[in-house]
């Protein structure tokens, strides 16, 4: 970041290289405009996007026009193939008259606005309008991420949120450059998607929640309808159906998916591992079958995440036997699975991630899966529990959340390194990062924004971010000036002691 101190920029994930001009700062003003250079309607929706978020807080009209007229005030959105940023990189450039945002694709595009938005004053996050000035330093940008794949995880199983609940989180999360919804649909407490072959997974799975709170499910609309939110956003949705274990909603739907044919109430509990599929059955993979079918068929993403944690009532071999048969299902529907870390205890098909959760470091026992999986050659989503799980609490007096991994602040949620936490583990072994998101605690969407902010910032910082650089006391700071922005949104954030809020 030659050139640039905290007081010029706040920006998280911090760019690969942003350095301060020798130039006047550019004033948003009512007669600025916003011209999509770039051909095609994807581009044009990103301006869109931009436009409509600056609008809401200026109360300017700020036009969006097409083609290659260059008004100014004027900020510019074009497509270059001849830059070498990949899918979602992009450059960056602030001048006095002019705001340029180029990228290889739309995607790239969108990854620029968020942090030109972050630019801006904090009130641009406003949903009323608020007064000026509007002023962006005058920067250059070159960016690109570290890493392909940073998620966020939400579990929606144990405590059911709404479709609009599901699109705020999106909104919150899509800003820190997260390109991953992970979507954990089922579980032993509550099955939250139709499918049409196996009705009573959702009137019956779906009617419960953790502590006997009400449940609720998805229809294939509202799951279409996330999809497609997620998507204009540039992340892509990876539901999850949590299997052989975690399966007590399902089983308690069906009667025939339990060895011994009878089905047990249903679960409001906490526990885990007690639960399984009939690994002996047909019928338990007739069931999946029709399960990943249907799921397949309207996620577009590349992947479909079959859980495979905590099945401790399932035997050993058992299990082996168990991943055999749902592999080629998976394959069968044209989708590529994803997985717990205990997945690795099988023998995976090449282009299979797995996703490490443990809390354990270095060579200690509980890496041993993470380093299985990549002698398979496969490679590993990093969601390591004392640093990714955001339903850990900050501190002893922090009033939701769980403890068994330590608690988790926001300097913990930084100061990480996916490709150094595991002996044997490598910058090649690794697909990216994912926080997660259980909610065990969690009884409402204020919950899950206090667990989420400000850590997962510092987790899409370490995905994003090249690791030269990688500095808490820089970071800190940066992350101080996103209390104001928050506030703006109405989010209901931690105020953490690490951090020097304004």
């Amino acid at each position: 970041m030659a050139g640039l101190t905290e007081t010029h920029h706040a920006v998280i994930p911090r760019p690969a290289s942003i350095e301060k001009r020798g130039d006047a700062p550019f004033a948003l003003t009512p007669d600025t405009h916003i011209v999509a250079a770039a051909a095609g309607e994807e581009a044009t929706a990103v301006a869109d996007h931009l436009a409509a978020l600056l609008r809401r807080a200026t109360g300017y009209p700020v036009p969006v026009h097409r083609g290659t007229a260059r008004p100014r005030p004027a900020i510019l959105l074009a497509l270059d193939s001849h830059r070498r940023l990949g899918a979602e990189g992009y450059r960056l450039q602030v001048a006095r008259n002019s705001v340029q945002l180029e990228a290889k694709t739309s995607e790239g595009l969108f990854r620029a606005v968020q942090t030109l938005r972050q630019l801006l004053p904090a009130t641009v996050e406003s949903t009323s309008t608020q007064s000026g000035p509007w002023t962006i330093p005058a920067v250059s940008v070159a960016d690109r991420p570290r890493f392909g794949w940073r998620g966020a995880h939400l579990d929606v199983s144990r405590r059911f949120f709404s479709l609009a609940e599901v699109k705020r989180y999106i909104d919150l999360v899509c800003q820190y450059k997260i390109n991953v919804l992970h979507l954990h649909l089922s579980d032993d407490q509550g099955w939250r998607i139709v499918v049409d072959r196996w009705p009573r997974l959702a009137t019956h799975g779906g009617s419960s929640a953790v502590g006997g709170g009400p449940g609720g499910y998805y229809t294939k609309l509202d799951y279409r309808e996330i999809v497609r939110y997620a998507a204009a956003r540039y992340v892509t949705v990876v539901p999850e159906i949590d299997t052989p274990g975690h399966t007590g909603a399902a089983l308690a739907s069906y009667p025939e998916l339990n060895c011994d044919g009878r089905s047990p109430p249903l679960y409001t509990g906490v526990d885990v591992g007690f639960s399984s599929l009939c690994v002996e059955k047909e019928i338990t993979y007739e069931f999946l079958d029709d399960v990943v079918r249907e799921l397949a068929e309207i996620t577009p993403g590349r992947y479909l995440h079959l859980g495979g944690d905590e099945a401790r009532a399932t035997a050993d071999a058992d299990y082996v036997r168990f991943i055999d048969r749902l592999r080629p299902i998976v394959r069968r529907h044209g989708k590529r699975m994803m997985g717990w870390e205990e997945m690795a205890r099988a023998r995976l098909a090449p282009g299979t991630l797995v996703q490490y959760w443990s809390p354990a470091t270095g060579s200690e026992p509980g890496t041993a899966p993470a380093r299985r999986a990549v002698e398979q050659g496969l490679k590993l989503v990093m969601s390591p529990a004392n640093h990714a799980y955001l339903d850990m609490k900050y501190d002893r007096g922090t009033p939701v959340g769980l403890s068994w991994a330590g608690y988790v602040d926001a300097r913990d949620a930084h100061d990480w390194d996916p490709a150094e936490l595991i002996d044997g583990v490598g910058e090649k072994d690794v697909a990216g990062v994912e926080s997660a998101l259980w909610t065990e605690t969690i009884a409402d969407l204020k919950d899950a924004e206090f667990m989420t902010f400000p850590r997962l910032p510092g987790i899409a910082e370490v995905g994003w971010s090249p690791r030269a650089g990688h500095h808490w006391e820089d970071y800190r700071r940066r992350l101080a000036a996103h209390g104001p922005r928050w506030e703006a949104q109405r989010v209901n954030f931690y105020r953490s002691a690490q951090v020097p809020w304004p």
